[in-house]
């Protein structure tokens, strides 16, 4: 077992927990992800804030450590490195998940304006809670109401923009900003856990055995699984891609409704299965596994995509922009790099006018917790970012709730 000083870096999501182990030249000697323990309390943020706020916040706390305690232990066993090699470590999450692990008071998150009354980074020291730790967790400052300390180092590890960007953290809890070229506009929005594929009927973690891409051939729907695995399950961008092909192929009509068999007049009608559930798309089906996307998991993708969708339009609206006006488009979180932009197209997630220009940033967060561990002056520049960014809440406002319904059909 190596004897070197290691540096931790983690990403606390709603969903998943994920990590990175560094030597002391910034180098990554283990990566790993697992699922967040407390999706035994809820799936989503609102329902685990509901849920501490009735007296489970203590338990809600214990399942975080128990899953960050679990996730370093796997790191250091790949990385073949003692725990108590860790010298520094750094964390990101939401402004729910920071609040729970703290243990802090949640209802200001559930009441108007939906803000904790202190937003700063905070030392978290092995007396205060039992992370398996050897050194202090220090977890980044929010930006403010629901807008986390995760979206502040998505825009850490970023260059500078000089004009109009947009930047899209997607996941359970959607967090996006906006730079106009002078200042930057923050929001969040309430996506649901079905990018991440969480409450899908076959969903799945990006693993060997998912599916994770789909496309049209010979009248047929032919799929890709990661690791070119038997299929096991359907991750996120496999959801979105089988989705698209549907709607390429009119197995699934543009407001997300699946066509019944008898409407299709190819060998594409195979796919199309009724049963006492409902209707839905077979995806691939052998003598032990019949993997199908329902019509339920279509509906909660457009939910999610729909939140997104909205709160662009909405933060540009905001800013007075046109999507034209916006020369980079930022996207990291449940996708990662394995979705494609036609498919973004054609489940209509981003104005038109952004697609061309979208980049896809491979563990975002992540990378802006590594390059804070490694930063000279890093909590003076964390400290300067977040008080620039300025929340514009979205929860249930008329301009919010008119553009998300615009949003739902594809």
């Amino acid at each position: 077992m190596n004897h070197k000083t290691t540096f931790l870096a983690l990403d606390l999501g709603t969903t998943t927990l994920a990590g990175y182990l560094l030597d002391s030249e910034n180098r990554i000697l283990a990566r790993k992800s697992i699922q967040n323990p407390q999706k035994a309390q809820g799936l989503d943020v609102i329902s685990r804030l509901e849920a501490a706020s009735k007296g489970n916040g203590r338990k809600l706390q214990t399942l975080l450590a128990d899953g960050i305690r679990d996730l370093v232990t796997a790191l250091a066993h790949d990385a073949d490195v003692r725990i108590d090699s860790i010298q520094a470590a750094a964390a990101a999450g939401n402004s729910a998940i920071s609040a729970l692990l703290c243990g802090r008071d949640v209802t200001p998150l559930l009441l108007p304006p939906h803000r904790l009354p202190s937003a700063e980074g905070i030392q978290i020291r092995p007396s205060d809670l039992d992370l398996g730790l050897p050194a202090p967790l220090f977890l980044f400052p929010l930006a403010g109401g629901f807008v986390g300390g995760d979206l502040v180092a998505f825009l850490y590890a970023q260059a500078p923009e000089q004009t109009p960007a947009m930047y899209l953290d997607i996941g359970t809890n959607g967090e996006l900003a906006l730079f106009t070229g002078e200042k930057w506009l923050v929001t969040s929005v309430a996506a649901g856990p079905a990018f991440e594929a969480a409450g899908i009927t076959w969903g799945m973690a990006a693993a060997n055995g998912a599916i994770e891409g789909a496309y049209l051939a010979d009248d047929r729907l032919r799929i890709t699984t990661i690791g070119k695995s038997p299929p096991r399950g359907i991750c996120g961008s496999g959801v979105a891609e089988i989705i698209a092909a549907g709607l390429n192929s009119g197995l699934v009509e543009p407001t997300g409704t699946i066509r019944r068999a008898e409407e299709i007049e190819t060998n594409l009608a195979y796919h199309i299965r009724e049963s006492l559930e409902g209707r839905s798309l077979s995806i691939f089906r052998n003598a032990e596994t019949d993997i199908y996307l329902s019509q339920q998991d279509i509906r909660s993708f457009q939910l999610a995509k729909g939140a997104i969708r909205a709160g662009i339009e909405c933060l540009l609206a905001k800013a007075a922009l046109q999507p034209a006006a916006i020369r980079r488009t930022y996207v990291t979180g449940a996708f990662g790099l394995s979705i494609r932009k036609e498919v973004l197209k054609t489940v209509a997630m981003l104005p038109p006018k952004m697609l061309d220009n979208v980049v896809f940033v491979a563990d975002g967060v992540l990378e802006g917790v590594r390059h804070f561990l490694f930063a000279p002056d890093g909590h003076a520049e964390l400290h300067k970012l977040a008080k620039a960014l300025v929340p514009f809440p979205l929860s249930g406002t008329p301009a919010f709730e008119k553009a998300f319904l615009q949003a739902l059909d594809f």
